[in-house]
Parts: C-alpha cells; structure tokens; sequence
C-alpha cells in the first residue's frame, strides 16, 4: 500500500456505478483501506452480508451516509424520521463504523420558519444521542451549501451545526466539515477550531467546487483538484485543530459516474496524492 493513501477514503457515492463487491475489490487492488458506504446499496446487498464483506477484505467504513431529515411538524411523519434513524444507527454499528453523517433536513412544505425547524432536529437528537451511544455510534451534523437550505438541509453553517451538536456530549453529537460545503465561508476556519478544541471533528470529506453548477445542483460536486477549493488549506485546518482520522472523499457528479468505475477510483486515488497530502 502507499503509505500517502494510508488516510484515503472513498466514499461509496464517488463510484455508485460499482457495485459493492466491486468497490471493495477495488479498494484492495489500489491498496484503498477506507470506504465511506451508503444506506440504500448496503440495504440492497444486505447489512450482515455487506459487513461480512468489508471486513472479509480488511476495509474499515469511515462513515455511513446518511441519517438525517428531522425537520418535518406532522407527528407521524416525525415518528417515521425517527424510526428510520434508529435503523440507520443500527446498520452504522453492524457495518463497524463509528459515525453515522446527519443530513437534517429542509424546510416542511410551505413553511418559512428556518429556527423552528432546527429545534425540531435538536428535539430529534435529543432521542437518537443516547441510542447511538450506547451501540457506539457518533452522529456528525453536515451542514451544507445555503442553496440546499430549502429542501434538504436548514443547517447551513458548521457555526450552525455546532450550536445543535453542543448541546449534547462530544461523543455522541458532533460535526461533519465537508470542503465542498463550507469552503465559501470565512467564519469556517475559526468554527474547525472550535469543533476541535471540543472533539467534535466526527468526519473530513473532499469535493471540489466546479461551475457551472449542473441542473438540479446535487450532482455538481467536483473531481478533487478541478475546481476552486485548496485542499490542503482545509487539511490543515482540520489538523490543526487535532484531527488525524481518515479523509474521505464524495463526489456526486454524473461525468465521473459516467465513466469506468475503477478508472474513476484509481483517479480519485491520484488527485488525493496531487492536491491533499
């Protein structure tokens, strides 16, 4: 293995068009020791079989994306939110992964009330904590871009994020600093240091910031050194503020997921070795 891919991870949605035996047979082709999965192909593939194979191949999941979307106001709906939480908390600790990452959810339909809505995520985390605690679980809030604020995520800023995951103890809530995110923001570097004065680094992840945006947004995350974010900037200041743990990368891009696979890997290997260590 090379020893500079030694806190390389890759996460499953960089290369979806693999399929998880794929991915893992990759991964030890190239000497990747660290895959980030996802809930919907680990459940297609099965928890118990999807664990056994990563462990088989002697990778370690760095994350689990996602649980999250805890905004919603009609009581079966927020019942609904919870329950799938559990079961992701569930799957993160079968899978051997200590972090499960948070999407929080947009705004309900209609509604204008961004503070309402993240009150509802802190009530929300208040009854997941302690469930993923206790089956070693840490839940890590992403906060993503303001443009996903309406549908898909109302926690924007990691000062943000901070501010839900303080409430509750550094091993169960803390953050997820996602450079594709957070790059714009200038308070970000001061809120790395204090998410890491408070051990709540839970996870570092990689993307590029390319324009023009694709339609629709999601899927515009860019190839690690494409676009408009120094990486090893971000790197250092997650390091300086005392996280050593792996450096996953996630891209949603419909050019990479077009291409070979393996191709995609192998590339995605070169530019964290280019631009981040």
């Amino acid at each position: 293995m090379n020893p500079d891919l030694a806190r390389f991870s890759v996460n499953q949605m960089t290369v979806k068009q693999l399929s998880l035996p794929e991915l893992v047979d990759a991964c030890v082709r190239l000497g990747i020791t660290h895959v980030g999965l996802w809930r919907e192909p680990v459940q297609a593939y099965g928890v118990e079989a999807a664990a056994k194979l990563v462990r088989d191949a002697g990778l370690t999941v760095t994350t689990l994306c996602r649980g999250g979307f805890l905004t919603a106001t009609e009581p079966v709906e927020r019942m609904e939110a919870l329950g799938d939480n559990h079961a992701a908390i569930e799957e993160a600790a079968a899978l051997g992964t200590d972090t499960l990452v948070l999407v929080s959810g947009g705004l309900p339909l209609f509604s204008k009330d961004l503070h309402g809505a993240r009150e509802r995520i802190a009530d929300a985390l208040a009854v997941l904590a302690p469930y993923a605690a206790d089956r070693g679980v840490r839940l890590a809030i992403e906060p993503l871009h303001p443009m996903y604020a309406a549908d898909r995520c109302v926690v924007s800023t990691l000062t943000q994020a901070l501010d839900l995951a303080e409430r509750f103890p550094a091993d169960q809530v803390g953050v997820a600093v996602d450079t594709y995110h957070v790059w714009w923001d200038d308070q970000a570097p001061a809120q790395i240091a204090r998410a890491g004065a408070g051990g709540r680094i839970h996870t570092f992840q990689l993307a590029d910031w390319t324009t023009p945006l694709p339609e629709g947004v999601l899927n515009g995350r860019g190839q690690i050194g494409d676009g408009a974010i120094d990486m090893r900037e971000w790197k250092g200041y997650v390091e300086a503020a005392g996280y050593t743990g792996p450096i996953e990368v996630e891209l949603f891009n419909e050019e990479l997921w077009a291409r070979d696979g393996r191709e995609v890997l192998a590339e995605t290997a070169e530019r964290f070795l280019a631009h981040v260590v």
